[in-house]
Formats: C-alpha cells, sequence, structure tokens
C-alpha cells in the first residue's frame, strides 16, 4: 500500500527551515521524499502547499487519568489538533506498575470503580493494551505516587532502606519493561514531604536507564525558586534527563518565574532541565487543589465532611481563591459528565447556589474529583517562555494546544513555525527517547500532520490516514509505544 502526499511545504521536525518536496509512503513506513510527479501511487494526497510535519507528540497528557484512554479510546480530540502520540503516566500516577492490582493513585481524577484490572506489571499492563484499539498511539512514565502507594499505602514517612530498595528494584523493572521515565507530583499533598534523597536515589535508577525525569514541581507559587533549584540540583547529582511538567507563569509570581527561567538556562550545560508549557492563560486542577492547605491535609472522607460542616464551611468559603466565574470551566466531572464543559456560573445558578457554595457542591457530587480550568496564568510571559529554547509544548489536557501554537508560529509570527513544530515532534521524542518517529525522515513510522493557517487537513497514524479534509475518519489506528 503506498500513498503519495504531492506539493507540501515539508517541516522535518528538526528546527530546520521548510522546504517544498513530495513524501512517499510505502505501508506504516516513510519509504521516500523528493519529487515524484509521474509516480502512480495507491493514494494521493494533494498538499496544495500546505506544510506536512510529523505528528505532533504531547508529552504532558492525562488521558489516562481520566481514563478517557479506555472511555474514549478514539481522542480523536486530539487527532484533530494534530496529535498522533500522548504521553501519559504524569505528576507520579500511573496506570503501571500495580503492586496490589489497586488504581487509587488516579482515584483523585477518575471513578476507579469503573475499572476492571487485570495486571499487576507494566509487562502485563502493555500486554492489555495491545489487545485493545486505540485512536492515537500511546506511551507512559511510571509514576512515583502509584508505586509508593503499594509499598507504604498513604503513608507520608521516609522510606526505610529495605524500602527504597524494593522501590529501586520495582522502578527498574518498569524501565526495563518499556516506560519511558518516572514522573513525581510533589506538589500534591501526598508527595509535598517526600525528601530529597528518595528522589535522588530513585532518579538515579532513572539516569542509569538513560530515561526521563518528569516532576510536578513541589511548589509553583512563593517557593518556585527553591523548587526549581531543587530539580536543578537533582539533574546535577544525577546526570538525568529532567522535565518540569506544566511550567506556567501563575499570576502574581512573575518575576520569581522569569527568574527560575533564567536558572534553568544558566545551569544548562551541567543540569540537562527542560519545561513543558502550553499557550494559554489557563490552569487545569483538581477541584480540590484550591482548597486551603489546612483542609487538603485530611482524606477524601474528612474533607467532604468538612465541606458540609457548617463552621468549617464558613472558613472554607473565605479562604477560596476569587476568579471569574464565567471562565471557570468544568473540564471533567467523573460520573457526571453532563458538566462536562459547563462554566461554573451556568453549574451554580442551575442550583441556586453563589459561586463558591457551587464550588463546594461540584466537590460534594464529585467526590473531589472534578478538573477545572481557570485563568490564573499570565499568558504575555507564558508566550516569552514558549520561545525559550528549554521549552516543549504540551496539553496537560488544555484544549487547543497544538493548533494555539500554530497560531501563534503562522498568524502573529511569535516563532518561526519550523522552531514551533521541533517543540512538538522532533524535541520531545528526543527527551523520551523514542524511536523512529517525531522526524520526517526516510525509514521512520508515517505519523504526519498536514496543516495551514492554523488548521489541521489531515492527520496519518502508522501510515493510515485516520484525518481527511479536517474530519476524523473512524480509524484506530494507534499503538502501544515502548522506550528501546
Amino acid at each position: 500500500m503506498t500513498t503519495l502526499v504531492k506539493n507540501v511545504q515539508l517541516i522535518d521536525g528538526s528546527g530546520k527551515p521548510p522546504f517544498k518536496a513530495d513524501v512517499l509512503i510505502r505501508n506504516e513506513k516513510i519509504s521516500a521524499i523528493g519529487n515524484f510527479p509521474t509516480y502512480n501511487a495507491h493514494d494521493t494526497i494533494e498538499g496544495f502547499g500546505a506544510y506536512l510535519a510529523p505528528g505532533f507528540i504531547d508529552i504532558n497528557n492525562n488521558a489516562d487519568h481520566y481514563l478517557t484512554l479506555f472511555s474514549n479510546p478514539s481522542q480523536k480530540d486530539y487527532l484533530l489538533e494534530g496529535v498522533t502520540t500522548i504521553i501519559g503516566g504524569q505528576c507520579g500516577a500511573s496506570l503501571a506498575p500495580l503492586l496490589y492490582g489497586s488504581l487509587e493513585s488516579i482515584k483523585d481524577w477518575a471513578d476507579i470503580g469503573k475499572m476492571n484490572i487485570g495486571w499487576h506489571t507494566v509487562k502485563e499492563f502493555f500486554g492489555i493494551l495491545n489487545g485493545l484499539k486505540f485512536g492515537v498511539n500511546f506511551g507512559t512514565l511510571a509514576g512515583h505516587h502509584t508505586i509508593r502507594q503499594g509499598i507504604v499505602g498513604d503513608s507520608k514517612r521516609d522510606l526505610s532502606g529495605g524500602e527504597l530498595k524494593v522501590f529501586s528494584l520495582i522502578l527498574n523493572r518498569a524501565l526495563k519493561d518499556g516506560v519511558f521515565g518516572f514522573s513525581t507530583g510533589l506538589g500534591y499533598i501526598h508527595a509535598k514531604q517526600t525528601s530529597y534523597s528518595e528522589i535522588k536515589s530513585l532518579v538515579e535508577t532513572v539516569a542509569k536507564n538513560k530515561a526521563l525525569y518528569a516532576t510536578h514541581l513541589r511548589n509553583e507559587k512563593r517557593e518556585l525558586l527553591q523548587s526549581v533549584n531543587e530539580t536543578i540540583n537533582v539533574a546535577k547529582e544525577t546526570g538525568a534527563k529532567v522535565l518540569i511538567s506544566h511550567f506556567r507563569p501563575l499570576s502574581g509570581y512573575g518575576a520569581d518565574y522569569e527568574e527560575a527561567i533564567d536558572l534553568i538556562s544558566k545551569n544548562s550545560a551541567k543540569a540537562d532541565v527542560c519545561f513543558d508549557i502550553y499557550p494559554s492563560d489557563t490552569s487545569a486542577v483538581l477541584v480540590h487543589d484550591i482548597l486551603p492547605e489546612w483542609v487538603k491535609e485530611g482524606n477524601t472522607e474528612s474533607i467532604l465532611k468538612d465541606i458540609e460542616t457548617p463552621g468549617f464551611r464558613g472558613k472554607i468559603i473565605r479562604e477560596l481563591p476569587r476568579f471569574n466565574i464565567e471562565e471557570t470551566i468544568i473540564l471533567n466531572a467523573p460520573s457526571n459528565a453532563y458538566l462536562n464543559g459547563k462554566s461554573l456560573k451556568e453549574f451554580s445558578d442551575n442550583r441556586g447556589l453563589k459561586p463558591l457554595e457551587g464550588i463546594l457542591e461540584l466537590m460534594k457530587i464529585t467526590g473531589l474529583r472534578a478538573v477545572i480550568s481557570y485563568k490564573n496564568v499570565s499568558l504575555k510571559k507564558t508566550i516569552n517562555a514558549i520561545k525559550n529554547d528549554r521549552a516543549i509544548v504540551a496539553s496537560n489536557n488544555i484544549p487547543k494546544t497544538f493548533t494555539g501554537l500554530l497560531e501563534l508560529a503562522e498568524k502573529e509570527k511569535v516563532l518561526p513555525v519550523e522552531t514551533a513544530i521541533y517543540k512538538i515532534t522532533g524535541f520531545p521524542a528526543q527527551r523520551l527517547g523514542l524511536k523512529n518517529r517525531g522526524l520526517l525522515k526516510e525509514g521512520y513510522i508515517a505519523d504526519l500532520t498536514l496543516f495551514k493557517d492554523a488548521q489541521i487537513r489531515e492527520v496519518m497514524l502508522n501510515g493510515k490516514q485516520v484525518v481527511k479534509d479536517g474530519t476524523f475518519q473512524n480509524i484506530l489506528a494507534g499503538q502501544v509505544l515502548k522506550k528501546m
């Protein structure tokens, strides 16, 4: 089976400027790049001068956390943004390895009671995934909280020497089984007290396997600089490749953020630290993240009790952050999908509640598992950060991340289009150690995205045309990706 993509401006994903070319695809691979005016392929896609790039790679995706990887296996919203590969296991939580077959580490994001778990190891997990069909390629990191919870439950105490050794053995096995790296969620209450020595010891295992360490910083506000310095020191002392997850300039902390980026750049020769970011002024957060710290110290049951207890409830409401409820959107409400996409104002008005009471009601009916987006990011500083050579663009499940980046490049001329494409193809592939993807190159897998004026026209996934004329073709051609 051959497909010829004709008359395109080819962007190969390396950062080099585009050039005119035709691309011949044979089965699932890129067979040849050149000028083929008379070649008679089985199928022909006419580019009409549009850009052809490698399929976009979302290095920070939460489809596994929300379990939409299973409930919505097509992941067509990503395909329609040109994304062909998503990487899960972010912020310390992954679907494997599971010591006792429990998904407790993702219960804040999803209704885990709806999943039948038939695996423990990463190898077993991948075996099950290989028997399913997905609309995108899927790879994963191994989550710190997932493994730690299997060893000591919800205890926040330091690991013993023996427990840390067991953890390292489990992590090493996961890396050998094909995860692309290891993630921590140090900003979450269950991991905030994790010692530096524990993180360093585990990241040494990551470095030995030449894998990636991704971290949700311990503090993204008042202690941002200390958290970034901690991450830089981990990179220096272990030699690991490090990625700071969803690293964005939160409102009120812009000066510290810019100083943090300078720290990352100045230390790049000795500390291989990069960060991912999305072109938006919103954050996607678990709804309970906005609660006061003293409330979050408890477990789910105690928090839900506190928000219903009159004395506590009033104190909580007084300490909640203030934001525009019309611009605050419910992104994911487990077991209440009818709420997805509604504003907090709609939700509150429909129940006759004041906005802050509406937030607590949303927490109650979702068991604290809702995800909301609200505006708390400086867009100007975000755009400046995207241009930094240590920046990768990834969604963290923020809508229109990739087409938004294309608009910045094509329409607003904020950065060259080849640089924008590098940040979502070659660069993330390089950080992950992803073989034969991320570049538009002969012999590479034919994951391709054709676009013009920030509009996705065609997408090929593993050699199959899954988006045609901007429309999803109901073809599930994704594969499970492993680090080789």
